[in-house]
Parts: C-alpha cells; structure tokens; sequence
C-alpha cells in the first residue's frame, strides 16, 4: 500500500488515478489496505490499496 493510502482516514475526499469519472470519493474505511470509498458516479467501491494509490484531495477548488 502506499504512503499516502495508509493515511487515508473515513471522511477524507480522494479520486481515482484512473477514473476522474467517477467524480470526487469520500473514504469509508480503511482496513488492511481495503479501502472503501463512495464515489458519486460508480457507488461504493472497495479499492486494494496496494493495487491502486488513491489521490487525496485536500481543497474541492
């Protein structure tokens, strides 16, 4: 898992390197590299940390 995945926290926004589709995430949980997150347009998705290193988005502007 990456450095930034493992301080992904539930309420944290994240987006998905390879889905900008799926719009602006919010992190569910975050259990031994799954992390779930809900995202607008694809719903509720578990992501393998150590697959995918999801971009944190401090600031919506």
């Amino acid at each position: 898992m990456s450095d930034l995945n493992a301080m992904l926290e539930p309420g944290m926004r994240v987006r998905h390197p390879d889905r900008p589709d799926w719009g602006l995430g919010q992190v569910q949980s975050n259990i031994a590299g799954r992390i779930t997150v809900n995202f607008p347009e694809a719903g509720k998705v578990v992501i393998d940390g150590s697959r995918i290193a999801l971009i944190p988005v401090f600031d919506d502007g």
